[in-house]
Formats: C-alpha cells, sequence, structure tokens
C-alpha cells in the first residue's frame, strides 16, 4: 500500500508541477490554429502565429510561476520529438523528381547561403547563436530549421523570436515579390518553380508563391523545398560537430555531450522508415497530422519565454543580417536555374 501511496504522490507532484503550463501552451496553440480563419494572418502558418501570440501572453498579462515548469517541457523535449516525428514526412524518392540537379542546386544553395551568413553576422557584430539560427532558418525551411538548430545552440527565447520574426518578414516578401520578378522576366514554369524552392524560407509561404507561377511550378516549388527540409539533418549534425567540441573542452569531467543529438538520429531513422513504406499507415497519417501540431506547441512555450525588453536589445543589426541572406539566396538561387543547364 505504501508503495501505491507514494506513485501517486509522485503523480500528483508531477501533474501539478507541469499540467498549469502545459494547458497554457495547449491554448497558446489553439490560439494560433484559430488565427487561420482571418484574412491576411491565415498566411501565416500556426507555428510561426503561435510565438507571436505567447509573446503578445506572456508581455501584456504576464505568466506565473507555477507555469513554468510545462512551459519549458514544451519548449524543449516537445520540441525535439516533433523535429524527429518530421522524418515520417520525408521520402528519398522525392529527389527524384528534381532530378540531380535540383538536389544539386538545394545542397549548393544551402551552404553557401548557410555560411554567407555566419561571414556577414561576424562583421555585422551580431551575437553567434542568433546568427546561427537566421542562418538555418535562412537556407533551410524557416521556423522549423530555427527550431531544431536551437535544440543544439541553446539560445534564448528572445533569440529565437527575433529570428523567427525575420524570416516570417522576410518570408512574406517574397510570398508576393517573387511572382511579379518572375512575370518581369520572362523565366520558365519550371526554372520558376526551382527558384521559389530554393530560395522561400517557410513551406506555407513556398506553397503560396509556387502556385501563382500555375499548378506545374507549384508542384516543383514544394518538391524542391522538401530537398532542402531533408538537409536539415545534416545541417544540424555538422552544426552538432562545431558546436560540442567547445562544449566537452568546457564540461570537463561533466556529463558527456553527445556529437549527434538523439533527435538527429530519430529524424533520419524516421525518414528510412518512411522512404521503405516501413511504416503502416494507419500509425504513419496521425503522427503526420499530430507534428506540427506539437512544433506549433513547442514554437507557442518559446514564445511565452519571450521578453519584448530583451528582445529590443538586439536592435536592427539581426534584421539587416537576414534581409542580405535572404537577398543573398534568392540571388544565388535564380543565377542557378537561369544560367547553369
Amino acid at each position: 500500500m505504501t508503495a501505491f501511496t507514494v506513485s501517486d504522490e509522485n503523480a500528483s507532484t508531477i501533474i501539478a508541477d507541469y499540467a498549469p503550463g502545459l494547458v497554457l501552451v495547449a491554448v497558446i496553440t489553439a490560439s494560433a490554429y484559430g488565427l487561420r480563419h482571418i484574412p491576411f494572418v491565415s498566411q501565416l502558418s500556426p507555428m510561426i502565429s503561435a510565438i507571436f501570440v505567447g509573446m503578445l501572453f506572456a508581455n501584456v498579462v504576464g505568466i506565473n510561476a507555477s507555469s513554468a515548469a510545462g512551459i519549458s517541457l514544451s519548449g524543449k523535449r516537445l520540441l525535439r520529438l516533433a523535429v524527429a516525428l518530421l522524418g515520417l514526412q520525408i521520402s528519398f524518392a522525392q529527389l527524384g523528381d528534381i532530378g540531380v540537379r535540383g538536389v544539386g542546386f538545394a545542397a549548393f544553395g544551402l551552404g553557401a547561403t548557410f555560411l554567407f551568413t555566419l561571414w556577414m553576422g561576424r562583421l555585422l557584430g551580431v551575437n553567434r547563436q542568433l546568427v546561427h539560427l537566421l542562418a538555418a532558418g535562412t537556407s533551410v525551411c524557416g521556423a522549423s530549421a530555427i527550431a531544431a538548430t536551437n535544440a543544439v545552440t541553446g539560445a534564448d527565447d528572445e533569440d529565437v523570436a527575433y529570428a523567427v520574426a525575420c524570416i516570417t518578414l522576410f518570408g512574406t516578401i517574397a510570398m508576393f515579390l517573387f511572382p511579379f520578378v518572375a512575370l518581369v522576366t520572362g523565366i520558365s514554369d519550371r526554372a520558376y518553380g526551382l527558384w521559389i524552392g530554393l530560395s522561400v524560407h517557410e513551406v506555407a509561404q513556398v506553397v503560396g508563391a509556387g502556385f501563382q507561377g500555375g499548378a506545374a511550378a507549384g508542384e516543383v516549388a514544394v518538391v524542391t523545398k522538401l530537398a532542402r527540409v531533408m538537409m536539415l539533418a545534416p545541417l544540424v549534425i555538422c552544426l552538432s560537430f562545431f558546436l560540442t567540441r567547445p562544449q566537452k573542452q568546457a564540461a570537463g569531467k561533466g556529463r558527456k555531450v553527445p556529437l549527434v543529438p538523439f533527435f538527429v538520429v530519430g529524424f533520419l531513422v524516421l525518414a528510412v522508415v518512411n522512404s521503405f513504406g516501413i511504416a503502416p499507415d494507419a500509425i504513419r497519417e496521425p503522427i503526420v497530422v499530430a507534428t506540427p501540431v506539437l512544433l506549433t506547441a513547442a514554437m507557442a512555450a518559446l514564445g511565452l519565454g519571450t521578453s519584448v525588453s530583451k528582445l529590443r536589445q538586439h536592435g536592427l543589426p539581426p534584421l539587416l543580417l537576414a534581409g542580405m541572406a535572404s537577398v543573398f539566396i534568392a540571388g544565388i538561387s535564380y543565377l542557378m536555374v537561369t544560367v547553369v543547364p
């Protein structure tokens, strides 16, 4: 009887610690999905809306200390789980739809943009962790890449919020501007689709901009974008490798820092499972539906942990960096699809 009593007490303590924060995160997540029914705001993915709604709540209403544990759980462990589950939406067969040329363009554009952003960030004096987030968000897949990169870099919530805001701003500008550029330049539908998939940040923004060029262009854009998303895991592994060396030196005999984060391993394993059709649809489909909800909840938690006053301290240099990185990836991608045979 004693064992059961202790167990019940532990369960009650855990519920008391985590429930308030988890409920708050769930409410913010639901609100973000509800905003999809509002004109213009519907253009934003729930992930992006969630971080802004969370910031608004935290800085206007305030957060009770009892919510801290549940918010932290959602912003860290839930985030890693959601990124790992993204692997079930990736199939290696998708790469064949754009060919070796398209995959090569995606890899080169990603690498060049990431390195350019690191270089410019250093010149502009932007803090290193924020530079990593902006580089990943611009070169790979917006908010999802920022979230995955943050799981390795451990940046402040303010850095994450600033990076998401920048990616949202310039991705939205691209979504409306690029179709006009294509109209003026007269590039082919396939080239336009490749360009959009290679350069626009968020998947939702790629869909919005891509299909403005027609169904064929939209399909090419989405597949090209997925090729970039598939490169998220190798990027995070490389970043983890370079970041864990100084961490290990600083930690000394402390806890071990894994070279490859476990959530990245999970991402890769699930991508292989999906590529070979191992997972039954009855299991895979509910997970695919739930994954963006989990990511949205994680972004809501990050928003709840963000202080606007600290956000202002970053100033304009990171915004300038994000703009330059966006122009760089747009320019180099356009040159690749129009000049390289």
